[in-house]
């Protein structure tokens, strides 16, 4: 039976409606068990507190969110655990800029984070504070500048491990001013913070946790922050592009699924973290951790780690930074 021509847009309009209405319709139901947010990290840490933030906020929105923390291999290890996990959108990633670094930092990964994770929503910007030890004798980055060009590879700049996003800020600070500190690598922020405040080594590019405390105190001199804008913790601290111009490095934070999660997921998480940002409670929680909140749609986050991907790339090449 041949079926006639406007029957038969009719019947395929409506059949092509279905799946959407299905999808539409399971999106809503989502989630009927727990989720979970791969953390690729040790807990304590920024990212560790993000994620639990996020899993409180969306578990009193739609359901149980619990965290999980794998850490391990530089983050490698939980961020592969979430590429192998099924798309359904009960395994999600806490992302950070480690995920942009070791794209190029690391020859051999199993897998490319751009491709096989699904960006939702971007949360958080922390900004890195360039400090310095008492004993340097600079109070401004351009006397910092002046300082390290008449004592080229005297002064020494740590970080808590090569490749570490502190690490990558200060090897782009090095060639956007034209100097030459020597890199000094420990193994995290604890025995950096003490080699630092006995003076064996001079500067750092700090996160706001590891420094704030010890800026307060007197014993550490913040030079600048590296964001863009000033950051409210220490309004009176420029920046380093004040000085740079077009220097600016942070540290970023989202959330990601694995590759093929369904659109109608992704877009019903990204409307609640979203919504969430702009919650009061959840603003003052993420400005203790001395961030600025980022919102904005699973493309934007998409768009901004390719950015902070390609920045990073060159950065490593350009200064042959390789992963212990």
């Amino acid at each position: 039976m041949k079926i006639p021509r406007r029957r038969f847009l009719h019947l395929t309009a409506g059949a092509a409606a279905l799946p959407a209405t299905s999808h539409f319709a399971w999106a809503q139901a989502y989630p009927t068990r727990p989720v979970r947010i791969i953390v690729a990290a040790a807990p304590g840490g920024a990212n560790d507190v993000v994620a639990r933030l996020m899993a409180t906020w969306l578990s009193e929105r739609l359901g149980q969110f619990v965290v999980e923390n794998r850490p391990g291999g530089s983050n490698n290890i939980g961020t592969e655990a979430a590429v192998r996990a099924t798309p359904d959108g009960y395994t999600l990633l806490l992302v950070d800029s480690s995920a942009a670094i070791n794209a190029t930092l690391y020859d051999r990964l199993n897998f490319i984070f751009l491709r096989d994770i699904t960006p939702i929503a971007s949360i958080l910007r922390l900004p890195y504070i360039l400090v310095a030890h008492p004993s340097v004798p600079a109070n401004t980055i351009p006397e910092l500048i002046a300082y390290a060009r008449a004592n080229p590879g005297r002064v020494n700049m740590a970080s808590p491990g090569t490749g570490s996003g502190p690490h990558v800020a200060g090897e782009l600070f090095k060639m956007a001013a034209a100097i030459d500190m020597v890199h000094v690598p420990y193994r995290g922020g604890a025995p950096v913070m003490t080699d630092l405040l006995g003076g064996q080594v001079q500067v750092l590019f700090g996160t706001t946790a590891l420094t704030i405390e010890q800026i307060r105190a007197g014993k550490l001199r913040p030079l600048a922050v590296t964001t863009a804008s000033r950051w409210e913790g220490l309004p009176d601290i420029p920046t380093v592009g004040e000085f740079v111009p077009g220097y600016e490095a942070s540290s970023v934070f989202g959330l990601g699924a694995p590759r093929a999660t369904p659109a109608a997921i992704i877009d019903r998480l990204n409307k609640e973290i979203n919504v969430g940002l702009a919650d009061s409670k959840m603003k003052a929680h993420l400005a203790d951790l001395g961030g600025t909140v980022l919102r904005g749609s699973p493309a934007d986050f998409g768009k901004l780690m390719a950015e902070e991907t390609e920045k990073w790339g060159k950065v490593i090449r350009a200064a042959h930074i390789k992963a212990d």
